[in-house]
């Protein structure tokens, strides 16, 4: 499964678009360490997402971080990775 952060594959194929798809890794303390485990956790996590539409690729790879913090709770506030994308499919040869 080829991944890039950019809108283009690295061998130039031409693919069409499947969709955006969002996965994400757990949820952890927002105080501990891990934001590169984490990280990697997404990004397993989206590429079994793509593979599940059967796409080739994955491209405009993208991270953003969710946190909670429940007013009505005293617990820890929590954060996770989340990896973002299109899933693409290579276009047939003519």
């Amino acid at each position: 499964m080829q991944v890039s952060h950019t809108h283009e594959l690295e061998d130039g194929r031409s693919h069409y678009s499947i969709g955006r798809i969002k996965a994400s890794s757990g949820w952890r303390a927002a105080n501990a360490a891990g934001g590169e485990a984490d990280r990697l956790a997404a990004v397993r996590a989206l590429i079994r997402e793509a593979q599940e539409y059967d796409a080739d690729a994955i491209i405009g790879l993208d991270f953003e971080v969710d946190a909670i913090k429940r007013a009505d709770l005293d617990g820890a506030p929590l954060q996770r990775v989340a990896a973002t994308g299109i899933a693409v499919k290579f276009a047939q040869a003519a």
